[in-house]
């Protein structure tokens, strides 16, 4: 029995900030769903290219779309994002004429956000592309793992 021990705490390695570091890296949610997401992102990224569109663009033109409360606070609580990160996201389109942003006539504090028509045609064009990418990238990232991560993570 005492020689199992002895052999079995052999086999560990040895606790050094490099071996923990490692664990990190290699078991924290954070920083590997971080790492997923910037892979997704940049695959995205490449297939939309074209488009003149990146992932991020075409994911806020799709839930400005979606939305039915078309003001800027539901669409930074439904793409998670702060209303600061969110509306320097959408400078972007609204230079490029793809939104329009206004205030809400009804409450002046807050601003309401849709496609324009320029916006609505680039997003239909955009789809069919995003189809065939987001096909292929499920052949490698299965759609129901990424769907049941969103999920799951809503919790937190």
């Amino acid at each position: 029995m005492y020689m199992h021990i002895s052999m079995t705490l052999a086999k560990q390695p040895k606790k050094t900030l490099r071996t923990d570091a490692r664990a990190l890296v290699e078991n924290c949610a954070g920083w590997n769903s971080r790492l997923a997401a910037r892979r997704i992102t940049a695959f995205l990224d490449r297939e939309l290219a074209d488009l003149g569109l990146t992932a991020a663009q075409l994911g806020l033109m799709a839930q400005i779309a979606a939305l039915t409360d078309d003001t800027l606070g539901a669409l930074a609580q439904r793409s998670g994002l702060e209303q600061s990160t969110l509306s320097r996201n959408l400078r972007t389109l609204e230079r490029e004429q793809l939104i329009e942003i206004t205030l809400v006539e009804t409450d002046l504090r807050r601003r309401a956000v849709w496609l324009t028509e320029t916006g609505a045609r680039r997003l239909e064009a955009a789809i069919p592309v995003w189809r065939e990418a987001q096909a292929r990238l499920a052949q490698v990232v299965p759609t129901d793992i990424v769907r049941q991560l969103v999920d799951q993570s809503e919790a937190l």
